[in-house]
């Protein structure tokens, strides 16, 4: 049993990349927090969790091992903090009778075909589909479809890892090809590849925090992205106006969505299409969002999902009465800029002057160098192999536009390459 002086202790599973985001939100509100890992060993292709912030970490073991290790903590909640981590904080609070998400519907919260099929059969507008471990049946699905473009990715990733247009039955043979047996991000194996219509229409991530069904918005933005061959990549995202068209809709399109999927607690990131017919799924992470950055994200609405996803767990009366049911405020113009390249190589160094020239543009709050002297560069095909990235906030929108054009032009000097590294394609 707990003592009265114990802080409260929230269990944490699989905590890579923004998941590092959730132990100091935990710790302002008074919560001591857990680590469990759902691997034998830790996913080196992810930001690692920062180990030294938790109370306890649980090595790998099954779910029944893992859960009665957990109980001596009583912990009040098992949140995910990256995608890998769902089915297994699922399965924990679960066991643990906890405020949960349950099992029943955990494989459709990750693996794609299982998401679709899950909105389908809730009536909800989603795309047509059809995996298979064949190239030549996703090939022949598209053929009998007769619609291109299709697009074609794994059933399980991240970051339009994998993720390709297809134009013709041979680039959906390619690029499943390119996939098939590969393991993704998260070292699981590609053993069928998914193919489904293309959805037109401008994308929009919604970012939601749920508990009991009730949902907070913590932010909704619009995807601009380029087109490289048969890949879409990240070019930047641009914060919307809650009050704006289709924001409202958008936001309520993601609500039955997580209803169909049986979320009611956590924190969700969702990427929706506008289509001419109305909002469209692509995908959902039942987890934070990649792109969370708490003090840019307070800036530009006032919350960030971090904290509303501790609230929720730590203070469910006060996230209710406060924020359920309710959307966030734009209070700034805003963008996240992803950078692209054409680069070939390897980087030798990073010119700090041109670093420190970007990083001294007016709007520029964060800006982070994805890429490390003696790693490789290459051309950009998803956000893995982006090169910077620049969070950029502002009373103007103008100065966004003037401090976006700069980057583009800065953004390939910042590293010098290796001798025999290939200026571009």
């Amino acid at each position: 049993m707990r003592s009265a002086e114990a802080r409260p202790i929230a269990v944490l599973v699989d905590a890579y990349t923004t998941g590092n985001h959730l132990p100091p939100a935990f710790d302002r509100l008074g919560v001591d927090v857990v680590h469990v890992q759902s691997t034998p060993e830790l996913m080196t292709s992810m930001t690692l969790p920062d180990l030294t912030a938790y109370k306890a970490v649980i090595p790998y073991g099954t779910p029944e091992e893992t859960a009665a290790r957990l109980a001596e903590f009583q912990p009040i909640c098992v949140v995910p903090g990256q995608e890998p981590g769902v089915p297994l904080a699922d399965e924990l609070s679960e066991r643990l009778g906890l405020p949960t998400n349950g099992t029943a519907l955990s494989a459709a919260r990750r693996d794609k075909y299982e998401m679709i099929e899950a909105l389908r059969r809730a009536g909800l507008r989603c795309a047509e589909q059809f995996r298979s471990g064949d190239p030549q049946a996703l090939v022949d699905w598209a053929e009998r479809r007769g619609e291109y473009p299709v697009v074609v990715k794994p059933l399980s990733s991240a970051a339009t890892e994998g993720v390709a247009v297809c134009r013709g039955p041979e680039e959906v043979r390619k690029a499943a090809e390119a996939v098939l047996g590969t393991q993704n991000i998260f070292f699981e194996t590609n053993d069928e590849v998914l193919v489904q219509s293309f959805l037109q229409g401008e994308e929009y991530m919604v970012d939601t925090v749920s508990y009991e069904g009730r949902r907070y918005c913590t932010g909704v933005w619009q995807y601009h992205k380029l087109l490289r061959g048969t890949h879409r990549i990240y070019d930047q995202e641009t914060l919307c106006s809650p009050e704006s068209s289709p924001v409202p809709e958008l936001v309520a399109y993601t609500s039955e969505v997580l209803s169909a999927l049986g979320i009611a607690y956590g924190p969700v990131h969702a990427e929706v299409i506008m289509t001419e017919e109305g909002p469209a799924l692509v995908e959902i992470g039942a987890r934070l969002s990649g792109g969370v950055l708490p003090a840019f994200n307070d800036l530009c609405h006032g919350v960030n999902q971090a904290d509303m996803t501790a609230l929720a767990y730590a203070r469910p009366a006060e996230f209710l009465a406060e924020y359920g049911d309710r959307t966030y405020r734009k209070l700034r113009e805003a963008a996240v800029i992803d950078t692209a390249t054409e680069l070939d190589g390897i980087v030798d160094s990073i010119d700090q002057d041109v670093f420190a020239e970007i990083e001294a543009l007016e709007s520029v709050h964060f800006l982070r160098a994805k890429l490390r002297p003696g790693g490789p560069i290459r051309p950009t095909v998803d956000l893995y192999t982006s090169t910077l990235v620049a969070y950029t906030v502002h009373e103007s929108a103008e100065r966004l536009r003037e401090d976006y054009a700069r980057i583009q032009e800065l953004k390939d000097r910042v590293y010098r390459l290796a001798e025999g590294s290939e200026a571009g394609k």
